[in-house]
């Protein structure tokens, strides 16, 4: 079974933010503890990170906001990590924040594995073009929530049932010899479901 490792953001992911929700929910989901979430560090994040990929080697990746933006960069520095696929939710610009200064540039560079970025267009945190921009670079499918903001608490995110469909699009196409890059979506109504 496929181990989903969940990399929260800044301040962490507490109850009722849907990573807690899912770390709580999916048996072969777990949580990352990162080292002081208030008070990121790169170097300390991407350790942490790294343990945990190598303890469960071809794990699915899910981050959220700064995880997202962890799982990037460690994907860009460290190819060939065992990683099966990521899932890259409202990734935060660096730049948006003093907190997030140690992070410095988000890669622009194509993963050797295949990711979706999951973007809103009215995300404080990091604009659609932004995001279109990177999943451009990265190789990454794009999926588009609409005005969801930084897909959150705030924005009247807790349980995502959403996140998981992605993760399991992810999970059949990976299963497949000669996977394709690019997730592919189906169903016109699909993508709308990924709200709830």
């Amino acid at each position: 079974m496929t181990k989903t490792l969940i990399v929260p953001g800044l301040d962490g992911s507490p109850a009722p933010h849907w990573q807690d929700w899912w770390a709580r929910t999916d048996l072969n989901a777990a949580m990352i503890d990162l080292p002081a979430p208030h008070r990121p560090v790169r170097a300390a994040w991407e350790a942490a990170l790294a343990v945990a990929i190598i303890k469960n080697p071809g794990s699915i990746l899910v981050g959220h906001s700064l995880g997202s933006v962890v799982i990037a960069q460690m994907l860009a520095t460290w190819p060939g990590l065992p990683v099966r696929a990521a899932v890259l939710v409202a990734p935060a610009s660096p730049q948006g924040s003093d907190r997030l200064k140690d992070f410095g540039a988000l890669p622009r560079v194509s993963f050797d594995v295949p990711t979706v970025v999951v973007a809103s267009h009215n995300d404080p945190w990091m604009t659609f073009d932004e995001a279109t921009d990177l999943s451009e670079h990265w190789g990454s499918t794009l999926i588009d929530l609409g005005n969801a903001g930084h897909v959150n608490v705030a924005s009247g995110f807790g349980p995502w049932p959403g996140g998981k469909l992605i993760r399991d699009s992810l999970i059949d196409q990976t299963a497949r010899p000669g996977v394709i890059r690019k997730l592919t979506v189906k169903a016109s109504g699909w993508a709308n479901s990924l709200r709830n």
